[in-house]
């Protein structure tokens, strides 16, 4: 057990500062990254919850209208070409989501059988 800098008990995992990708551009559209050692409860990182939440819901719209105007045959190259652009914009997003979301998963223990069998743990025994 140690403790947070106010004193406070916390985990080894909860004492070290947290890095989280935000779900939107810095300057010169870098990314945009969240430091903080109380990463769930921060005002910035439940501003980044919702606009996760939003980025995820626009992105399901968009994929509807994108069968919709597939399935319609009058479809011109110019809608088709803005469809295209959108169903980019929401693909980035989704998948800023995912690796800050993948990032932010807690990382398993090594075990002890872990160590002495490295081979992944779904390998059957007879295939190593």
């Amino acid at each position: 057990m140690t403790q947070h800098a106010n004193g406070q008990p916390g985990t080894a995992s909860s004492a070290r500062p947290q890095i989280r990708l935000l779900p939107w551009c810095g300057l010169g559209g870098k990314p945009a990254y969240l430091v903080t050692d109380d990463h769930a409860h921060s005002r910035l990182s439940r501003l980044a919850d919702s606009m996760e939440a939003v980025q995820l819901g626009m992105g399901t719209e968009l994929l509807g209208h994108a069968e919709a105007l597939l399935g319609e045959p009058k479809a011109d190259a110019s809608e088709l070409r803005f469809l295209s652009a959108r169903l980019v914009e929401a693909l980035r997003d989704a998948l800023r989501v995912a690796d800050s979301r993948g990032a932010r998963l807690p990382v398993p223990e090594t075990t002890d059988e872990a160590r002495t069998h490295p081979e992944h743990p779904r390998t059957p025994p007879h295939m190593t």
